[in-house]
């Protein structure tokens, strides 16, 4: 990137933030800080009303903007199929405010620009997996202005293990998306504790009128935190399978954490961190004809004990 559009680029991310740190703008653009000093100077130069505060960062003055932005073909191509996705994983409401916003884009695109995402749009899509249910949409919105505003979020979950409900006042901190489900991160009122909802559990939610300001985990430093102690959890399981059949397990495999495979004597070794025994136990006996377990050995014993169950169940 040359100077001049990395000082274009360097102005749009300051425009796009309240605040914005040196150090993101050297981690960006691959300078160092002497250099984003100089680039902001040259800015400062061209006329850019820039306020810098030491240790917080730059931002722009309030009421200065630039004129309409034009984007490059690959970067409305990257509006278009981000449309796409969110069109699929997330709620109605929010995919028509994506869509709004995408209107307002496509405004100021070039004609060569708007004949391009215009090629593009129907020939990318979304599919659903087949193999997994289709999740209940809940309205992210409400969701995601208690955490901009830092307001108490009232709500009916019931847990997915049961489908008894409980009333939860919470203080949100992020929403994730994982394994074809969204996930409210909150601090629980009633567990006085962090904890993770899947949003298709939550039956019903209000506002409340009642800030907090309490300071929290950010979303980043909460799965840092947590997912170090989830995978603690994980147990390492290696089971062989015939390599002419092994294509045969598809896609599951993936869901019981499958990490990598290699070949020996004409049998496939996979080796997977799986975070349930029991889930991994009973799958495997879908295919216990044609592979072998290696370790662990809890594992072939929880195997040993179904299969009793099962030959008595048979026997009955």
């Amino acid at each position: 990137m040359n100077r001049l559009d990395r000082l274009t680029a360097m102005l749009i991310q300051l425009q796009s933030k309240r605040v914005v740190k040196a150090q993101d703008l050297a981690e960006r653009f691959g300078i160092s800080l002497r250099s984003v000093y100089r680039d902001i100077r040259s800015l400062e130069e061209a006329g850019v009303p820039i306020v810098g505060e030491a240790g917080v960062g730059y931002s722009i003055m309030e009421g200065y903007r630039l004129p309409p932005v034009m984007f490059t073909a690959d970067e409305a191509t990257a509006f278009i199929t981000a449309e796409k996705l969110v069109e699929k994983l997330t709620d109605p409401e929010t995919a028509g405010q994506y869509k709004s916003a995408l209107y307002k884009i496509k405004s100021v695109l070039r004609s060569d620009e708007k004949a391009h995402i215009e090629v593009l749009d129907e020939q990318i899509g979304v599919v659903s997996n087949p193999y997994l249910p289709e999740t209940r949409q809940v309205a992210l919105q409400p969701m995601l202005q208690a955490i901009a505003r830092k307001q108490v979020l009232h709500m009916e979950y019931s847990t997915i293990y049961s489908e008894k409900q409980s009333a939860r006042d919470v203080e949100p901190v992020g929403v994730f998306f994982m394994g074809n489900n969204w996930y409210l991160i909150a601090w629980c009122r009633l567990r006085n504790d962090y904890r993770n909802f899947r949003t298709d559990h939550i039956r019903s939610m209000q506002l409340k009128e009642q800030p907090f300001d309490k300071k929290h985990l950010t979303l980043k430093e909460y799965l840092k935190k947590y997912g170090k102690e989830r995978e603690m959890k994980l147990t390492e399981v290696k089971i062989a399978v015939q390599s002419d059949r092994v294509a045969h397990l598809g896609e599951q495999k993936y869901y019981h954490g499958f990490v990598s495979q290699q070949e020996k004597n004409g049998m496939t070794e996979l080796t997977f961190m799986a975070s349930s025994m029991e889930g991994i136990a009973r799958w495997y006996m879908m295919f216990g004809d044609i592979g072998r377990i290696i370790s662990p050995p809890s594992l072939k014993k929880r195997v040993a004990e179904i299969m009793k169950g099962l030959t008595a169940n048979m026997n009955a």
